[in-house]
Parts: structure tokens; C-alpha cells; sequence
């Protein structure tokens, strides 16, 4: 029973160390809500919706998703004018009064819907997880597929928690507010270069 959990746990791990949206704006978050019970809601629909498309990976609806050119367009689309959306955002907000500009920017509504939306509109994320780990719990049947499962999930949870922590971190540190100017900078940059690989993967195929 062990080794379908170090198995999950590693294989979910991998997918999820690498900088990417969902990394970049949970991280955001961390360092520029006063009070870290502000990031909550933020962390706690990251792991939500990871969780959402580890459990649909698992039980096989990803067959579905990947073999539809429609529902791929569809969520490239959305993704693409999201991500322009949120990098134009990002990269206009000032350090100046920072915290108190994004508490504005990021109410408990906002926050929940952009937590989803990098969740769940960003193609290539939700392509690796059906696709990597949808494929891997093909080996494991019953309670061994569970414990494969619950361990792809716990990393979500866990990496997600622990980013904000982090961010929360960085954020007290920083007393000048250069940092938060040079975050917002390489943020946007990531999603602008994300919405642009997202429209190439689209006519690559």
C-alpha cells in the first residue's frame, strides 16, 4: 500500500513544482493580502479544483476532454483572453499602497473566481494532470487507486498552503516594495508567455 502513495506523491509533486500561473498568483496572494486568512480563499480553490481534475483524471472522464478538439478550443480560448486579462492587470498595479490596492482588487468573490479560472482555464495544466496522472492510476485498481488518489491530492493541498506561506513571508520581509514591483513584473510576463503558448499548442495541432 505504500508504494501507490510515494508513487502519487512524487508523480504530483512533479506537476506542480514547475512556475506557472496557478504557482505565480497563489504566491501573489501570500505576499500582498494583509492578514493570511485574506489568502484563503485563493489557496483553499487552488487545491479545490486540483483536486476536481485529479479525481476526474482518475475515474477516466479525461478520455473525453482530450480527444474533443471543441472542448480544447474552448478552454484555450477562455484561458487566452484570461491570462491577457490578468497579466495587463498585474503588470499596471503600483507598489505604492500596495496591500491595501489588492485587498480592494481581490475580494473574497474575485479571489475564488481567479483562483478557478488558473485553475481550470489553463489547458496545459489540466493536459498534464488527466494525462500523466490519469494515466499512471491505470496500474492500481481498488483501494491501491484510492491511496494513489488521496496522495496526487494531499500534494495540492499541502504545495498550496505552503506557497502562500511562503509568499507571506517574502511579502513582511520586503520593506522597500521593490520586490513586490519586480513580482508583479515577472507575473505578468509568465502569463502573457503562457496565453501565447496556449494559441501555438492550439494551430501546432
Amino acid at each position: 500500500m505504500l508504494e501507490p502513495f510515494i508513487h502519487g506523491f512524487i508523480l504530483a509533486l512533479g506537476l506542480i513544482l514547475p512556475l506557472g500561473v496557478q504557482n505565480v498568483f497563489i504566491f501573489n496572494q501570500g505576499v500582498l493580502q494583509p492578514r493570511y486568512n485574506k489568502v484563503l480563499p485563493a489557496v483553499i480553490t487552488a487545491s479545490l479544483c486540483d483536486t476536481l481534475l485529479i479525481l476526474i483524471a482518475v475515474l477516466g472522464v479525461s478520455l473525453l476532454i482530450l480527444g474533443s478538439i471543441w472542448i480544447k478550443t474552448i478552454l484555450i480560448g477562455g484561458g487566452f483572453i484570461f491570462l491577457v486579462y490578468m497579466g495587463w492587470t498585474t503588470w499596471n498595479s503600483k507598489p505604492g499602497n500596495q496591500k491595501k490596492e489588492m485587498a480592494e482588487k481581490f475580494s473574497l468573490k474575485k479571489q475564488i473566481l481567479f483562483a478557478a479560472s488558473v485553475s481550470l482555464l489553463n489547458p496545459h495544466a489540466i493536459m498534464d494532470t488527466m494525462g500523466v496522472i490519469g494515466t499512471s492510476s491505470l496500474k492500481y485498481h481498488e483501494e491501491e487507486k484510492v491511496i494513489f488518489t488521496f496522495a496526487c491530492i494531499l500534494v495540492s493541498w499541502l504545495w498550496f498552503f505552503g506557497l502562500s506561506l511562503f509568499g507571506r513571508l517574502s511579502g513582511k520581509l520586503d520593506k522597500t516594495g521593490n520586490f513586490i514591483l519586480v513580482l508583479n513584473k515577472i507575473s505578468a510576463v509568465v502569463m502573457w508567455g503562457a496565453a501565447v503558448y496556449l494559441v501555438l499548442t492550439l494551430f501546432m495541432k
